[in-house]
């Protein structure tokens, strides 16, 4: 196997999700049975009583606190209404211009698009309305912070207009890692829609240096994905701030799934759930073995070189490649190897890798996409969680069990 060095992508663009529901406390009339009559041979009807309960009155309270300074540029108008719901968020800069942002679908907070500016003031001002009509205004001001000294280092793993695999997890990197105590004020910030309407889940490594967000099964082919981290500015612990929001809209497409078998020594290749193609391989040596485990396309190059001289001394070498696909982080790709054809689909010979012919890998580097799944078994070595963009690796419980909320 070769250890590359990775890269970071870094794109912005996403929409919040807002929505509003009317309350009422209204009952309906209750009405008396008919009494005894009111003298002998009296027909009259009991006298009918109707009781009625008075609206809520809607109270409302923002924050930052008025006045406040320091504040970072990350931040929300936070809300909490009763008797009502708010109808409207104004935010304005020092030269009164408003500042665009949405509702959070829970309506604790209005967050804006974009981080505010360093050293400015601003205003706001939260209008909440009852069932009944009524309303009541709350305002405030306060004055961001200025530029951060020490900052929380970020890449998003998704480039903005691309197509990915339907095992595509949204990859969101940080560095250095984010302790346990600060994750979920860190996740409440990382925004994810889909459409058609997925349910999914974030979860973090166990060192904090990324989180994944997967649905309990592969996306839908033909989903639209918008993503923001909207990081930038926000305190990510230990007296840093995260370094910038970054976002990505991009679309899932076909499935198409690679299962390799070291018994059988093969891979076969299905579309939308039929087998396209069976290639005969060769997987790592006893020495080398490659791992078992439900993995990802990350990387694709068409010619690269692999250089393990560095980590391996004499013992390392240094290859041309064609046709390589990233599966791991250290260093396990399928890709072309001419020099084991007369190996494949009988014995291993390969550092860990998942060695094909010229042909064969051609073909497979044609048809891939960034995020389409892998899945090798019967190895005699286990992958590794998060040695590449593991989450499809533990069960759908298990993951969860990852998330900071």
């Amino acid at each position: 196997m070769v250890v590359l060095r990775r890269s970071l992508a870094t794109i912005m663009a996403i929409g919040l999700i807002a929505s509003t529901a009317a309350c009422s406390d209204d009952s309906e009339p209750a009405f008396a049975e008919p009494g005894p009559s009111a003298g002998a041979g009296s027909g009259a009807p009991a006298p009918v009583t109707e009781s009625t309960t008075a609206a809520e009155p809607v109270t409302l309270a923002i924050t930052p606190a008025a006045n406040k300074k320091d504040v970072p540029v990350s931040a929300e108008i936070g809300v909490k209404v009763t008797g009502g719901e708010v109808s409207s968020v104004t935010l304005t800069d020092g030269k009164g211009k408003a500042v665009s942002g949405k509702l959070r679908e829970d309506k604790s907070a209005w967050v804006p698009d974009k981080p505010l500016k360093t050293r400015q003031k601003y205003a706001a001002k939260v209008v909440a309305t009852g069932a009944d009509g009524s309303s009541t205004t709350a305002t405030t001001s306060f004055t961001t912070m200025g530029a951060p000294g020490r900052e929380t280092g970020t890449g998003l793993y998704l480039f903005d207009g691309n197509t990915y695999g339907v095992a595509m997890p949204v990859v969101v990197e940080f560095n250095p890692g984010i302790k346990k105590a600060d994750r979920a004020a860190v996740q409440k910030r990382m925004f994810v829609e889909t459409s058609p309407a997925q349910p999914g889940v974030w979860s973090w490594t166990e060192a904090g240096t990324q989180a994944y967000y997967r649905a309990p099964e592969y996306w839908q082919t033909g989903t639209s994905m918008k993503v923001r981290i909207a990081v930038g500015g926000l305190p990510t612990g230990g007296g840093r701030y995260g370094d910038q929001d970054r976002s990505a809209t991009v679309k899932i497409g076909r499935k198409l799934e690679m299962n390799v078998d070291n018994k059988a020594k093969k891979m076969t290749v299905l579309k939308d759930g039929a087998t396209v193609k069976t290639i005969p391989v060769s997987l790592g040596k006893r020495s080398t073995p490659s791992s078992s485990g439900h993995m990802v396309v990350m990387e694709k190059k068409a010619a690269t070189v692999f250089d393990t001289t560095d980590t391996d001394g004499a013992a390392g070498y240094r290859t041309d490649i064609e046709y390589a696909q990233r599966l791991t982080w250290s260093g396990q790709y399928i890709h072309s190897a001419p020099w084991s054809t007369g190996s494949q689909g009988r014995t291993n010979v390969s550092h860990g890798c998942v060695n094909v012919s010229p042909s064969n890998a051609r073909w497979l580097f044609e048809k891939t996409l960034i995020g389409d799944p892998v899945v090798v078994k019967g190895t005699e070595d286990e992958l590794d969680y998060g040695d590449g963009w593991t989450p499809w690796d533990v069960s759908w419980e298990k993951f969860k069990e990852g998330s900071a909320l």
